[in-house]
């Protein structure tokens, strides 16, 4: 569609269903409409004057994702159950007619580049640039076509809050590639394992593969990364959170994310050299009771906290087939006592609520506490359950909160980190899409 039949269409409300399918929040929709208008007419601005200028654009989004189970399981092959969530990275799209890719991120530098150089840069990791250039090289590679394109996008998943803003953004640049030049044929599993690939191969970052999925195929879904070694078996999960009286709250405490990748690397690190003593590759190939009968000897060679976090990976795995076998029964309060103890998991034993170079900022750790003195988490007549979010170290905790908390709850949460640190968000039922 062109962009002015475009805007016309959103203002007249003939979007309006739509957005409410893909965003869940009656509330929220003349914020989305705002927003889809500013994007278009950004896009409008940046590139009418250019020769990579086209009207007829297209609308791609890619939610966020929150972690609901197993943390840190996907990279030792494991299973995790996670869910998209209803903030979304937007694009505003054209196919040029060029061999240029041109893409504009809302705050950030134009970024261009010739598909011709689309191979890997060591002076490009940990870019924005890697990323692009990485996805695009995992479509070709597949097989794909590709072709020049001009781009806005704009965000409202935020960064470094532990619900993967970069991989919404990766899950947009495929779903780009998908609708503008092979109808839509890419599939969503395909476009989160080429996500993975950009990150691991041209950005640098030794990430697993839960955070690309969820983005890209949506809903709530129990993945199982040990069944296949090209493709994990998905399991889609209905929940419906009004229904069970719980909201779901993302709190980001506004820790910083500066020099924490050792941090982050570790655990995965740790985890294989555990895998890697009895001469395998990941910790889903190595029974747990022959780590445990060797717990001695681990310990001497490899370190306790290795140790520590191999077993906690063992629990975990289990507790996400519990949680997404409670959610299927209809048994909330089993899943929440879960979640409960995949928390508790995570602090003692995974370690990863704060680094332990810097042990006087603990912001997860506060947020937790406080967290739990509302929800009054211990006692019978507990409001709700928390724990860490995601990669962990110094972004965001997750709560699931009984309704009538949730004010008080995200009063006492924004009070401590800053107004809007408490986010209440919706289980989206879409990953990668386009809108129109």
């Amino acid at each position: 569609m062109k962009t002015n039949e475009l805007i016309s269409y959103i203002e007249g409300g003939q979007l309006d269903d739509r957005l409410l399918d893909v965003y869940l929040d009656e509330t929220r929709i003349p914020y989305q409409k705002d927003r889809y208008i500013k994007a278009i007419k950004s896009y409008e601005d940046i590139y009418k004057d250019t020769d990579s200028y086209t009207d007829e654009v297209s609308l791609i989004s890619a939610p966020g994702r929150t972690e609901v189970g197993g943390n840190h399981t996907d990279h030792q092959h494991g299973q995790v159950l996670a869910a998209s969530i209803n903030d979304d990275a937007l694009a505003v799209v054209g196919a040029s007619g060029t061999n240029m890719v041109n893409i504009k991120s809302e705050g950030y530098d134009m970024i261009s580049f010739s598909l011709e150089d689309i191979s890997k840069n060591p002076d490009e990791e940990g870019t924005t640039l890697a990323l692009i250039k990485g996805v695009i090289a995992g479509c070709l590679d597949r097989g794909y076509k590709t072709g020049g394109f001009s781009a806005y996008i704009t965000s409202d998943v935020l960064g470094g809050s532990g619900l993967s803003s970069s991989a919404a953004f990766e899950t947009v640049i495929g779903n780009i590639i998908s609708y503008l030049f092979n109808d839509g044929t890419i599939d969503d599993v395909t476009i989160a394992i080429i996500g993975q690939y950009a990150e691991n191969y041209y950005f640098g970052k030794p990430c697993g593969l839960m955070d690309q999925m969820a983005c890209s195929v949506g809903s709530l879904c129990h993945i199982d990364f040990g069944v296949s070694d090209d493709k994990p078996a998905i399991e889609k999960i209905e929940l419906d959170m009004n229904k069970e009286g719980y909201s779901l709250c993302i709190t980001d405490t506004k820790g910083s994310h500066a020099d924490l990748t050792p941090d982050y690397a570790a655990v995965p690190s740790e985890m294989k050299s555990v895998a890697a003593y009895f001469g395998k590759d990941y910790l889903i190939e190595v029974p747990e009771d022959e780590v445990i009968e060797n717990i001695p000897v681990l310990r001497q060679k490899l370190g306790d906290r290795a140790v520590l976090r191999a077993l906690h990976f063992y629990d975990e795995n289990k507790r996400v087939a519990d949680e997404a076998e409670a959610l299927k029964n209809g048994d909330f309060n089993a899943f929440l006592n879960t979640v409960k103890a995949s928390g508790n998991s995570s602090f003692k034993f995974l370690q990863n609520v704060y680094t332990s170079r810097d042990i006087e900022h603990q912001n997860v750790s506060i947020a937790l506490c406080i967290s739990e003195r509302v929800l009054n988490t211990n006692s019978k007549e507990s409001y709700g359950v928390c724990r860490v979010h995601g990669g962990g170290f110094a972004g965001t905790i997750q709560a699931f909160v009984r309704n009538d908390i949730v004010p008080s709850y995200r009063e006492t949460l924004d009070k401590v980190f800053g107004e809007g640190a408490c986010a209440v968000l919706k289980i989206r039922k879409y990953g990668g899409i386009k809108i129109l």
